[in-house]
Formats: C-alpha cells, sequence, structure tokens
C-alpha cells in the first residue's frame, strides 16, 4: 500500500470504487490456500469488471502451477516494490505472472509513512524475512526464502518514524526473531533491543514468534531493565514427544523447554507465556499425544493454539508415514484445548485485584447497554490472539492511549477493568 501511495494511487475501503482489488493470499496451510482461492472467486463474483491481482504467499507458491483465471495476475512476495508494475500490467490487460526472484530485506528501500492497518496505538515492525530453522513440516521456506535481516539502524529508523506519528506498541515480528542477526554474524536481537532502550518515551515493545531452541537468554536481563519491553514471549513448543521433536527437525525436548520456561520465569516473574502445538504430526501415537499433555500440564502456559497438522507438498514431513488420520489430529486438538481452558483461566486469575497498564484500543457503539464500555489490552495480551480487556469507564476515554486500570474480574478468557480512581 505505501508503494501505491507513494505512486500516486488512494486505496478505498468500498471494493466497488476500485480500478484494482488486490487480495493478499496464504499459502502455509491447505486450509488457508482455499480460503484465499475462495476470496478471489468471491470477489469477482461481485466484482466481475474490476481487475483482481493475487497476492502474496499462495501466489508465490504456486505461481506456475495454479489454474485461476478469476484471478487477472499473480503476484509474488519478495519484492514488493515491483507492486506498482504488477498494477500497470492488470490495468493493461496482460495476464501474467510477476513473481521476482531477487529476496530482498523488507522496508529496502525504508517505507516512510506507511498505512497503519492495526487498532489505534499499535503497528508491527518485521525485522526480518525467510528462515532457517527447516522445519519439516513447515513450508515457509519454500514461500519466504532463507533468512534476511533488516538492520539495526533501519528497524530503529521505523521504530521512530511511528512513535512519531502516536504508536504506543511497538510488535516486532519475523519468522524467527530470535534467529534475527544471524544471517550477517551471530544474533542482534539483543543489540536491537539495546538500540530501542535508547530512545525516549512512553511506549511498549513486544516480541513476538521466538523459536524456543533459538531463545537468546541475554534478552531477559535488557527486558528486566526497562519496563516499556513486555515480558511476553511467543514460544512455538509444538510438541512435548521427544521422538515426534526429532522427525520435526528441531533440537529441544520438553525437558529443555521446561528448563527455558523455568530461566524466563527465574527472571521475570510475571512473564506471560503463548505457545502453539501441533497434533496428527506422522507418526504421532497415543504415547507421544500423551507426551504433548504431560508438557502442556507441567508447562502452565498463559495462552496455547493448537493446529492439526497439513500435509504439505515439498516439505520433508510430506512424505513421512505412518499418517495420522484427521479425524484423530481433530479429537487431540480438541483435547488439548480443553485441558488448556482452566490452565489459561488461572493464569489469567493471577491478575485480578492489580492495577496495570491497558492500551485502550476502542470504543462500544450504537448500543444504550454498551455506553461507557471500551476494549483494551494489557501487556498479557497480544493483539488479536490472545483475550482482551473490558474496560467500563464514566468518563471518555482517548482510544490508542494508555490508561491504568484495576482488574477486578475475569470473564472467560477477557479481563474486565476500570479506570484507577487514583489518577483522576
Amino acid at each position: 500500500m505505501a508503494y501505491l501511495n507513494r505512486s500516486g494511487w488512494v486505496s478505498v475501503s468500498d471494493a466497488a470504487e476500485a480500478d484494482v482489488i488486490i487480495i493478499n493470499s496464504c499459502g502455509f496451510i491447505e486450509s488457508a490456500k482455499q480460503e484465499s482461492i475462495n476470496a478471489v472467486l468471491a470477489y469477482r463474483n461481485c466484482y466481475p469488471d474490476t481487475k483482481i491481482i493475487l497476492a502474496g504467499c499462495l501466489a508465490q507458491r504456486y505461481a506456475q502451477d495454479i489454474s485461476l483465471p478469476e484471478a487477472d495476475l499473480l503476484f509474488g512476495n519478495r519484492d514488493l516494490s515491483h507492486i506498482t508494475e504488477a498494477v500497470s500490467c492488470a490495468l493493461k490487460g496482460e495476464r501474467t505472472v510477476l513473481i521476482p526472484e531477487t529476496p530482498v530485506c523488507p522496508h529496502n528501500p525504508p517505507l516512510t509513512g506507511r498505512p497503519l492497518l492495526s487498532l489505534p496505538g499499535s503497528a508491527y515492525i518485521k525485522i526480518s524475512e525467510g528462515c532457517n530453522n527447516r522445519c519439516t513440516f513447515c513450508s515457509i521456506p519454500l514461500i519466504r526464502g532463507d533468512l534476511v535481516s533488516r538492520t539495526v539502524p533501519d528497524v530503529l529508523q521505523e521504530c521512530r518514524e511511528l512513535l512519531d506519528r502516536g504508536i504506543k506498541e511497538l510488535c516486532l515480528i519475523g519468522q524467527d526473531l530470535g534467529s534475527y542477526g544471524t544471517d550477517r554474524a551471530g544474533g542482534q536481537l539483543p543489540e536491537l533491543l539495546e538500540a530501542l532502550s535508547l530512545l525516549e518515551g512512553t511506549f511498549w515493545v513486544r516480541l513476538l514468534y521466538i523459536h524456543p531452541d533459538r531463545f537468546p537468554l541475554s534478552i531477559l536481563e535488557l527486558i528486566r531493565q526497562d519496563s516499556r519491553f513486555l515480558p511476553y514471549f511467543d514460544l512455538p513448543f509444538q510438541h512435548g514427544s521427544a521422538a515426534i521433536l526429532r522427525a520435526m527437525n528441531r533440537q529441544g525436548t520438553a525437558e529443555s523447554y521446561l528448563a527455558l520456561l523455568a530461566k524466563i520465569w527465574d527472571i521475570l516473574p510475571d512473564a506471560t507465556i503463548r505457545s502453539t502445538f501441533l497434533t496428527g504430526f506422522p507418526g504421532e501415537t497415543d504415547a507421544d499425544f500423551q507426551a504433548l499433555l504431560d508438557f502442556q500440564e507441567a508447562a502452565q502456559l498463559d495462552w496455547v493454539g493448537c493446529f492439526t497438522y497439513s500435509r504439505e507438498e515439498d516439505t520433508p514431513a510430506y512424505s513421512l508415514k505412518p499418517r495420522v488420520s484427521k479425524a484423530v489430529a481433530a479429537a487431540r486438538k480438541a483435547r488439548i484445548e480443553e485441558q488448556q481452558t482452566p490452565i489459561t483461566e488461572k493464569r489469567m486469575d493471577r491478575f485480578i485485584g492489580r492495577t496495570l497498564e491497558v492500551l485502550v484500543e476502542e470504543r462500544f457503539l450504537g448500543d444504550a447497554e454498551a455506553e461507557g464500555l471500551y476494549l483494551g489490552r494489557l501487556a498479557c495480551q497480544a493483539p488479536e490472539v490472545d483475550g482482551a480487556a473490558v474496560i467500563t469507564s464514566d468518563q471518555e476515554l482517548h482510544v490508542g492511549s494508555y490508561i491504568r486500570c484495576r482488574v477486578f474480574a475475569r470473564a472467560g478468557f477477557d479481563l474486565e477493568v476500570h479506570p484507577d480512581d487514583a489518577q483522576n
């Protein structure tokens, strides 16, 4: 969007007013691929005369194989600066595939003034692209390529600009933040955090997606020293069975992962941990699944997302056997989710009675019964994936700002809060 805006294009909220519709697709797992294709079909049905570009991961991965006449052009994800060329080709009626093959570092050159699509106050900063970990089930290297990290000054420049625009939460993302900088030398995540700590102002820095086998322990002390770095970690453990972890090409074990958690909580007792588990990986026996349940119980993680295995062509796990039926994988996923519910509820209960910073994100509108209600997030809640803070306030609150609130109850996974009277 930033490249197009710079070239004179204007984005519109109503697709009926658009000359070109760009569908940013996912090609990671089968359900996401189908969702992307369905989006193209739906938009073509609604807007038969509008140019439609299928962009993103699905286009990148299957550029030479996909047959989708409903899309006027396919555009990959390796070099987004070519999007203006893609739009021009589509408008000329050139049905083509535009897949720039030279992977470049994201935001190279840096994009200033980029549109902010998140809820007010929060923004994502991608610090690297691609991945070198090569988990056997994962298609990301096929789509995104090898790890390419942005430089520390480049990331810092974007963060400064976002803070100048009023952003209060900087969410650092990449396929694996723990590997940041290893494509140049040693890992540079600690160096990046040290640089961010020199920035002035009140803001949050949230780290998302750190491979547990690549966790840089030195960042724990940096986070302890600067309260603006949130003690929140997204560590995709994936499993608790040693045999399955080896088959996934992961170096850790349930024991090493529990030791990592103990180390984190020793230095940051209030740390929030999110993870993901994968059920139905080829060869997963009842005993393997029980090992995952045991690990889940021992870990006592704040948040857990669970997914069933998706068999992806060209990945090493594609040919592995014996395969687990979809029904068994789904039943195991449901069991994980069932076991996690009381764990998450108990973990969230520890915040009740405490006064904490809340980032106000949106107000309930158009409902008399919801008057004075806002939604926000605490440090323990990442955007979109965790619960929310439900704020009850007699006063007008500024969306996109912080307010100190007292947590007085939990409703499911959400926390109910009201502004601290001491600040009024």
